[in-house]
């Protein structure tokens, strides 16, 4: 009973998956991210191709295109980080893919590289 009464809520930290400048969903030009259809989130317009794991947690998903990946954090909360707008239509190219399924990753740590002069340009 006691138990309840004492209970400390859980927390954990959430970083940048990016190094940029942040924008507001809502002036993202595209409606599946604007309207929050896939929920919601932050979007940041990155500096370098660099993107990180948010959270401290597992791996949970690796889009074939390598556009994209889900993280299931330790307390059992799922992210997905999107890369890019169109991006999908570039069939992998242009993404390094840093870890695999299941892998076991560290907030701040390296997930995939993405070579945004590439993707600029192929995706305009």
């Amino acid at each position: 009973m006691f138990k309840k009464m004492f209970k400390k809520d859980k927390q954990e930290a959430v970083v940048s998956p990016a190094t940029g400048q942040f924008v507001e969903l809502k002036d993202v030009p595209d409606p599946v991210f604007n309207q929050k259809m896939m929920g919601e989130g932050i979007a940041v317009k990155p500096i370098n191709g660099t993107v990180v794991a948010p959270v401290t947690g597992e791996i949970i998903q690796v889009a074939d295109t390598k556009h994209a990946f889900g993280i299931r954090s330790e307390l059992g909360q799922e992210i997905l980080v999107h890369i890019g707008l169109e991006t999908v239509a570039l069939k992998g190219e242009g993404f390094k893919v840093l870890v695999s399924l299941g892998d076991k990753v560290t907030a701040g740590q390296p997930i995939v590289e993405a070579d945004l002069d590439f993707i600029e340009k192929k995706c305009e």
